[in-house]
C-alpha cells in the first residue's frame, strides 16, 4: 500500500458538474481529491480486505441472530421496546439486505482492523462505485497510470444484479433522503442509477414529502402508493417519528430493512468481539458500562466480561477510542493513550448516548493524512473499496476522498 503523487486531470471539476457530482468540494475545502492516489497490490486486496469484508459480514448476520434472542443486548444497542418486534419480524421474513460498508485501519502489511460497520445508510457510495472508475480510466487512457493497472470496484455492477436478484422486473421502487443535501441525494441516485439498469422503476420523494393514507400506506409527493423504500435515514431516527408506529401494517418494504439497526450500531463491536474474541480482523471492545460493572462484581455477565476484559486490558490500556453507540461522522467520539485523551470530536452531537470502548488502532499516516479503507458489502459479499483521509485521527464529515488502483 503507497501514496504515489499523481497530475489531476485537467477537467476533473467540468465534468463532476456534468455528471452531478455537486459536492466534490464542499464548504471551501476539496472534498474529492486526484492529486494522489492509494496504489494496492492484488494480494492486499484479495486476502487483507476483500475475503476479510465478506467473512465479516456472515459473522455479522450471525450476530444478529444472537442479539434478537437476547433482551439485554437489545436494550444495551438501545433498540426501543415499542419496535423490537419490527426488527425481529424483519428479520424472520428474511427481509433482503442491499448494501453496507465496513470501515477498516489498513497500513499495507498487517490484518485490516474493523473500525465499525456502515450498515445502513452509508454514503460516499457515487463517488467510490462511479466517479473513481472514471479516474481510472481517464488517467490510463492519458498514459498516467501504467499499463494494467485495475482498480477493486465492481460496487455498481454488484447493486444492478442485486436489484435484479431481489425484484421482479418492472417492480416499482422509492428513494428517498432529506432534502437539501447533495452527498445523500448522490448516494440516492447511484441507488436508482443501479435500480433502473437493473429493470426497475426508481421514483424518487424527499423525505418530509411522504405522506400516509387513510388506510395505512405510504405515499409519495404524486399521492402514489410506496410499495418499496430505499432510506438514507437512519433506524435510529426513524424509530422516533410518529412514522415508525405506521410501518408494520402499511405493507412497505423498507431498504435497508429494520433488522440492520442492529449491525449500524457501535454496541455490535462489543457483540463480535464477545462471539469471536481474538479474531484478527477485530479489536477488543466492549460497553463501557459492562466494563464498569464487571470491575463492581455487578451484573449477571460480570465473571465473563470481566476475564475477557483481564485478557484485553494491557491492550486497553496502551490506547484505546469511546465511541457513543450511535454516532455519525466520527461525532463524540475520543482517542485515549495512557489515560489521555489525545483526540476528540469538536462535534459533541451524540455525547448523550452510551459508550463502548475498543482498542485504539493507529491509522498509518502518508503525507501527514491518515486513510480509512471503507470497503462496500452489496448482498453478502464485499465489491469494491473506497479511501477517505484526514489530518485528524478521526475520520469526520470533510474528510477527503481518494481514488485508489491496483498496481500491474
Amino acid at each position: 500500500m503507497k501514496k504515489i503523487t499523481l497530475p489531476e486531470r485537467p477537467h476533473w471539476r467540468e465534468h463532476a458538474k456534468e455528471v452531478g457530482f455537486t459536492f466534490a468540494d464542499m464548504h471551501g475545502e476539496p472534498y474529492w481529491d486526484e492529486s494522489s492516489a492509494y496504489a494496492f497490490t492484488l494480494d492486499q486486496i484479495e486476502t487483507d480486505l476483500e475475503d476479510p469484508a465478506t467473512e465479516l459480514h456472515a459473522m455479522c448476520r450471525e450476530a444478529v441472530a444472537t442479539i434478537l434472542t437476547t433482551e439485554h443486548l437489545l436494550d444495551q444497542l438501545g433498540i426501543p421496546e415499542a419496535h423490537r418486534d419490527l426488527v425481529a419480524d424483519s428479520w424472520k421474513r428474511g427481509d433482503p439486505e442491499i448494501y453496507g460498508r465496513f470501515d477498516f485501519a489498513y497500513d499495507g502489511k498487517g490484518p485490516a482492523k474493523l473500525l465499525e460497520y456502515n450498515a445502513d445508510t452509508p454514503t460516499s457510495l457515487y463517488e467510490s462505485a462511479a466517479f473513481q472508475w472514471q479516474w481510472l480510466e481517464d488517467q490510463l487512457a492519458a498514459g498516467v497510470l501504467p499499463e494494467g493497472a485495475d482498480q477493486f470496484n465492481g460496487i455498481h455492477e454488484a447493486l444492478v444484479a442485486r436489484f435484479g436478484e431481489v425484484f421482479e422486473t418492472g417492480s416499482d421502487l422509492h428513494f428517498t433522503a432529506v432534502s437539501g443535501n447533495p452527498e445523500d441525494y448522490g448516494t440516492v441516485e447511484a441507488m436508482g442509477w443501479a435500480a433502473r439498469e437493473a429493470g426497475l422503476g426508481a421514483h424518487y420523494c424527499d423525505l418530509e414529502k411522504i405522506g400516509l393514507s387513510d388506510d395505512g400506506q405510504f405515499l409519495d409527493d404524486e399521492s402514489r402508493r410506496i410499495a418499496v423504500l430505499f432510506k438514507l435515514y437512519p433506524w435510529e431516527d426513524l424509530f422516533l417519528d410518529d412514522y415508525a408506529n405506521h410501518i408494520q401494517g402499511s405493507g412497505c418494504l423498507f431498504l435497508e430493512p429494520a433488522w440492520k439497526a442492529l449491525l449500524s450500531n457501535k454496541g455490535l463491536l462489543p457483540v463480535l468481539w464477545s462471539m469471536f474474541e481474538g479474531h484478527p480482523n477485530l479489536l477488543p471492545a466492549f460497553f463501557e458500562q459492562d466494563v464498569a460493572d464487571a470491575m463492581a462484581g455487578k451484573g449477571a455477565a460480570s465473571d465473563a466480561v470481566a476475564a475477557a476484559f483481564g485478557r484485553a486490558e494491557r491492550e486497553l490500556e496502551a490506547g484505546h477510542v469511546r465511541k457513543p453507540i450511535l454516532s455519525r461522522e466520527g461525532a463524540s467520539v475520543s482517542i485515549l493513550k495512557s489515560g489521555e485523551i489525545i483526540e476528540q470530536a469538536k462535534d459533541t452531537d451524540y455525547s448523550h448516548h452510551p459508550r463502548i470502548v475498543q482498542a485504539y488502532a493507529p491509522l498509518p499516516q502518508f503525507d501527514g493524512f491518515r486513510p480509512v479503507v471503507g470497503a462496500w458489502i452489496v448482498g453478502q459479499t464485499c465489491t469494491g473499496i473506497g479511501i477517505r483521509e484526514d489530518r485528524s485521527r478521526i475520520t469526520q464529515d470533510l474528510s477527503r476522498f481518494k481514488p485508489h488502483y491496483i498496481e500491474p
